[in-house]
């Protein structure tokens, strides 16, 4: 690949991710952000706004989801977000369905465009790894996303797969499957500080730790952290 064809590509992704942090900031009222009433406002009108244009809101957050995983994005905020929007379960399910897509994509272009500079990039460095995958794809992949990564970024997940050429299929579904666990509990997350903000007339961190809406998820993963270093032991240290 030329050059000017990296910089190109690299160009664009700068611009089009300015573009969405542009749109993303340009509605928030940075000068409120230490008014709870106006995060109640907030609340109000993202409520009757999805509720009012539900499926076209569904198919927006889909498309920004997969673009946003496409640009490299970090997971644990678009699942927050879709937690308050949609809930915990509608919300599960469309951010499964469109960051596995999203995911799909940005490897099929990684796999394109950069295979040779990924390899010499990361091949050394999850070379443990790529070994254990090779001899089971779909499950070590379906059970690396289960864990979270092994807390490798969410982006660098995504086109890890490249240094060992996983087959697309089997890379969609295993981490379709592996995100539910720890999807669903980013959006309970999300449809709690929803309800609390819903519930409440002031704002207190003590509340808000007391409510079963946030603490119960909070508990949720912390015990999905102890589950991942019991699977990481025992499935990816113990093998060599």
């Amino acid at each position: 690949m030329s050059k000017n064809f990296k910089l190109f590509l690299g160009f664009t992704y700068l611009l089009i991710l300015a573009s969405f942090l542009y749109l993303i900031f340009s509605s928030i009222q940075i000068n409120r952000l230490n008014d709870f009433s106006y995060y109640k406002e907030l609340q109000l009108y993202l409520d009757s706004f999805v509720i009012n244009n539900f499926l076209i809101n569904t198919i927006y957050f889909f498309i920004f989801a997969v673009v946003w995983v496409m640009l490299l994005g970090f997971g644990a905020p678009i699942l927050i977000i879709s937690g308050i929007l949609f809930g915990k379960w509608y919300g599960t399910f469309i951010c499964v369905l469109s960051m596995s897509v999203g995911a799909l994509a940005l490897y099929s272009i990684a796999s394109f465009f950069f295979s040779n500079i990924i390899k010499t990039t990361l091949g050394k460095k999850f070379e443990r790894h790529i070994q254990l995958f090779q001899k089971n794809e779909f499950y070590y992949f379906f059970v690396y996303r289960f864990v979270g990564g092994l807390g490798v970024p969410f982006c660098l997940q995504n086109i890890l797969p490249v240094i060992f050429n996983m087959k697309k299929l089997n890379y969609f579904f295993s981490s379709m499957l592996g995100f539910i666990p720890g999807f669903f509990v980013f959006n309970t997350i999300g449809a709690g500080l929803n309800k609390y903000v819903k519930q409440s007339d002031s704002f207190s961190f003590i509340d808000l730790l007391l409510n079963k809406e946030v603490y119960l998820p909070l508990i949720m993963f912390v015990f999905l952290i102890l589950i991942s270093f019991f699977i990481k032991k025992k499935i990816f240290d113990d093998k060599y």
